[in-house]
C-alpha cells in the first residue's frame, strides 16, 4: 500500500493506493489517526484501493469514530466499486459518508 496526503481548501486528503490487507491496516490505520490529530476535516480518497479486507474496513471505522468524537467530519471520496461493495455488504455505506468525487466533497458540509 502506498499512500499520500495533502492539504486542500483546509481539509486533509489521505490518498491511498494499492490492497490495504492485514499486512498495510496497521500503517493505513496510522496515517488515518495521525490525519484526525490535525484537527481537520479528513477525505479518505479511496479510487486507487484495489483491495480492502476487514482489517482495512476496521481502520477507517476507527478513524470515523475518532474523528466523530472529536467532532471532526471524515468522508470517503471516489470509492473504488470493490471496496463499496464490501462497504455495502458491511452496510457502512450507510455510516460513512460517501462522495462521488473530490470536488464534491470539498464543497460539502460534513
Amino acid at each position: 500500500m502506498d499512500h499520500q496526503i495533502k492539504e486542500e481548501q483546509g481539509n486533509h486528503i489521505v490518498l491511498l493506493q494499492g490492497e490495504v490487507d492485514l499486512e498495510s491496516s496497521p500503517k493505513a490505520r496510522q496515517i488515518m489517526l495521525d490525519a484526525v490529530g490535525r484537527g481537520k476535516k479528513i477525505l479518505v480518497d479511496l479510487a486507487s484501493v484495489t483491495y480492502m479486507d476487514s482489517s482495512g474496513i476496521a481502520s477507517l471505522v476507527e478513524a470515523f469514530q475518532r474523528a466523530k468524537k472529536k467532532e471532526i467530519g471524515f468522508a470517503l471520496v471516489s470509492v473504488n466499486p470493490a471496496v463499496l461493495r464490501v462497504l455495502h455488504l458491511a452496510r457502512l455505506d450507510q455510516v460513512f459518508i460517501i462522495h462521488d468525487n473530490l470536488e464534491s466533497a470539498l464543497n460539502a458540509d460534513l
